[in-house]
This record gives C-alpha cells, sequence and structure tokens, in this order.
C-alpha cells in the first residue's frame, strides 16, 4: 500500500494519485465523466495540500454534493470552494444536463474516522406513518414521491451516471396526476429548505430550475432513501 494515496472510483474503473500529483475529473481530464456538453471539461480537481487531501470545484457553473458513506456528513460545493478529503471514504454526486453522476473517493490515510450514532427519536408531534430525518419529517406519500425521483440510482449496484425521471414520469410511477404530483414536490422542497437544505429555491419566492436534481442529491447523500424504500413504490 502506498502510504497516503487517494483513490477515484467510478463506472468500475479507478484512478489513483499520491502526494504531489492531482486528479482532474469532468468531460476530459484523468477520469472522464461523460462527453456531455453540459459538464465542464475540467470540474473537479483532488489535489494534496498542507498534509490534507482535497476536493476543489474548478468549474464556473455547476456545484457538486459531498457526504460520507454513513450519510451523517454533507457539504455543497460551489464553484471555487474546496473540501478537505478527511474521510476514508466519501461519495460525489453532481448533475450535468439531464444527467446526474456519482463517483467514490477513497483514502488511504485519512485524518478523521466516521463513526455512525444512532437513528434519531421520532419528532414530536409528528403524526403515525410519517418518516422523519432530523428535523424534517415527510408523510408517506411525500417519502414516495423522493424513492420514485430516485429509483434510478437506488436500483444500480455500482457508482455511475442516471437520468432523473421526468415529472410526468414519476407522477405515472406513482398513479398521479402531474398537478398532484407538482404540488407534492413543491411541499417537500420547501420543507427542506425551510430546514436548511440549499438549492431548493433559485430566490425569494423562486423555484429552483434543477430542483428535481438538488432533491435527489439530498436524498441520496443524507439516506433519506435507501434501496429498502423501494417497496414504497409498490405499496
Amino acid at each position: 500500500m502506498i502510504h497516503g494515496r487517494v483513490t477515484v472510483a467510478f463506472c468500475g474503473e479507478e484512478h489513483t494519485a499520491t502526494p504531489g500529483t492531482t486528479l482532474t475529473i469532468g468531460r476530459s481530464g484523468d477520469v472522464e465523466i461523460d462527453d456531455n456538453p453540459f459538464l465542464h471539461r475540467t470540474f473537479l480537481k483532488v489535489t494534496y495540500d498542507g498534509g490534507l487531501w482535497w476536493l476543489v470545484n474548478v468549474g464556473s457553473t455547476l456545484t457538486a454534493t459531498v457526504a460520507d458513506e454513513h450519510g451523517l456528513f454533507q457539504a455543497w460545493l460551489n464553484p471555487g470552494a474546496r473540501i478537505p478529503l478527511a474521510l476514508s471514504r466519501l461519495l460525489v454526486w453532481f448533475t450535468a444536463g439531464p444527467t446526474t453522476y456519482d463517483f467514490e473517493v477513497l483514502v488511504d490515510s485519512p485524518a478523521f474516522v466516521a463513526v455512525a450514532a444512532g437513528e434519531d427519536p421520532p419528532a414530536r408531534g409528528a403524526e403515525p406513518g410519517e418518516a422523519t430525518v432530523g428535523r424534517v419529517s415527510f408523510t408517506p406519500d411525500q417519502k414516495r414521491l423522493v424513492v420514485a425521483l430516485c429509483e434510478p440510482f437506488l436500483r444500480r449496484t455500482a457508482p455511475g451516471a442516471a437520468a432523473i425521471p421526468s415529472s410526468a414520469q414519476a407522477a405515472e410511477r406513482l398513479g398521479w396526476t402531474l398537478t398532484r404530483f407538482n404540488r407534492k414536490l413543491d411541499n417537500v422542497c420547501q420543507k427542506l429548505a425551510d430546514a436548511g437544505t440549499r438549492g431548493l429555491h433559485g430566490g425569494v419566492g423562486k423555484l429552483a430550475s434543477n430542483r428535481k436534481a438538488r432533491l435527489v442529491e439530498h436524498a441520496l447523500s443524507t439516506k433519506i432513501v435507501t434501496e429498502d424504500d423501494l417497496a414504497l413504490l409498490d405499496a
């Protein structure tokens, strides 16, 4: 084992760097994600500085969601921002145009160790059947909506790429009208935005145009939904 190396795993391929070298991630570079015109040629960079590995967003418009494998930590990486890769395994999600991608980052000698905590107790005043994530409680229908949007990712066996269902496709999967789906999507996004989740509103009273992508990234990175929840779609 080479001390201090970091590995990026995407679509069954692994790319490794050691201190003194970097990895570039994007439409071209060391880790070629996809020939997607919405994706920057160089979007992210893994680099070593000050005794730590860092993930740097060198793009101009796209953002990335970074989380630990237990769903206990999440960060939103804006253009120009960087975050230390201080845990042994981190998961990264980002969306370019109609496609959402994810990959793993493995660090041989992490600065910290993640410790999974016990499950949160039910929120006071929560109705029976509500799913509670942190301080946000979802009704059964709201939880099913999130599962329907995340279904392509939950059914995969390895990091890679997938397309988020359109609102019409998700509504049909749930057996809902499009109007009902959009109303419940508004409610879910508003709940998460009120709890501090960024990227679900484009401004005061304005919904973000890519809110479904941001919702999916947030739900997967914080484990609001898991493979076990797929059964809810057939309930």
